[in-house]
């Protein structure tokens, strides 16, 4: 038997077990991105081979056809396309449910990037249950491309922070523009014929979708980046880097004494270097901007605070600090609120 025939046996036995069980796959692949949240030292390393695999995909994808009719040419045998789909859905189930645990984890969920997490959340679902992804997703090639592209921006906000250490707001407009450019075939199967304007559609669609993407930067969760621990306290101990009790009310005569600190301890992965932002903001206006610098590989989180003194004279109010990135995208939030009391 020569190796081409032992390999066009290896391949259709791997498509029957696949295809048999394919509950199994999406299990294994559900539990290896819990595994990937969980064990630090294996997300770069994961994440690096999950980022290839997602861009090789991709261009298969994109010369299926020729891809396959060269692999006939080569090795005499033709691939079966049940394998080819069944492998397009094992690398939509391992990259989806490889990054979920972290953008479960760095939502707010009280905030719009709920919208965000739950459409990557129905995006496993779409990958796991056969009949939606394979009646419904797969014949509509733009759309199956537009998920797949969807996908990989996903996939590479959470590994350019692990794999080359981009700051978040870096990794997000890297993520973005190489998403755009994937998205770009999706584009085309709107409009039926080639032409000029064509070409000028799918740019223009292209550049609007990008621009739209960084407007919502906000919507989505910074997947790297996760509070540990947030407080709001009127007292703070520097040598131990440990806030006072959390206060959640504090009257204004009280709070013209010595202010408030706001305390934050974020989980960052190792070599990770990234501005974040407290934002103090009365009535949903803000009132400060203060900018810290945080270091990644710290297993309780990397712990920095803010002291603000200058409260403005009619501080009765609804109050809150938001931690930002760079880019405006919210890792967390606090809120507390300042009554009327008497100066002294």
């Amino acid at each position: 038997m020569t190796w081409r025939n032992q390999t066009a046996r290896l391949i259709t036995l791997i498509a029957g077990v696949v295809q048999r069980y394919p509950g199994t796959v999406a299990l294994l692949s559900f539990l290896s991105g819990v595994a990937s949240f969980i064990l630090v030292e294996r997300q770069a390393g994961l994440g690096r081979v999950i980022a290839i695999v997602m861009l090789v995909s991709w261009l298969w994808l994109m010369l299926e056809s020729s891809l396959r009719n060269a692999l006939k040419r080569w090795l005499g045998w033709q691939l079966p396309p049940p394998l080819l789909r069944y492998a397009t859905q094992m690398v939509h189930q391992e990259s989806l449910f490889f990054i979920l645990p972290f953008f479960f984890v760095t939502t707010a969920w009280n905030s719009s990037q709920a919208l965000f997490t739950g459409l990557l959340g129905a995006a496993a679902l779409v990958a796991l249950i056969d009949p939606l992804y394979y009646r419904w997703l797969a014949p509509r090639r733009w759309i199956y491309l537009a998920f797949h592209a969807l996908t990989l921006f996903a996939v590479l906000l959470t590994v350019l922070p692990l794999i080359l250490h981009l700051s978040t707001a870096q990794s997000y407009q890297w993520a973005l523009g190489i998403a755009v450019l994937f998205a770009l075939p999706s584009f085309s199967g709107l409009f039926p014929h080639w032409g000029f304007r064509r070409l000028l559609a799918i740019i223009s669609i292209a550049a609007l979708v990008g621009l739209g993407g960084w407007e919502i930067r906000s919507w989505v969760p910074p997947a790297t980046l996760w509070m540990t621990d947030m407080v709001v306290s009127d007292s703070l101990d520097p040598g131990q880097r440990r806030p006072g009790q959390s206060i959640q009310q504090i009257d204004s005569a009280k709070l013209g004494l010595n202010g408030l600190y706001a305390y934050t301890a974020i989980s960052a992965p190792r070599g990770l270097k990234e501005r974040i932002y407290h934002e103090w903001s009365q009535a949903d206006r803000v009132i400060d901007r203060i900018a810290l610098e945080i270091d990644g590989g710290i297993k309780t989180g990397y712990r920095a605070w803010s002291h603000k003194r200058n409260f403005p004279p009619k501080a009765a109010g609804q109050w809150k600090v938001r931690v930002v990135t760079d880019s405006g995208q919210v890792i967390g939030v606090l809120h507390f609120d300042v009554t009327e009391g008497k100066h002294p």
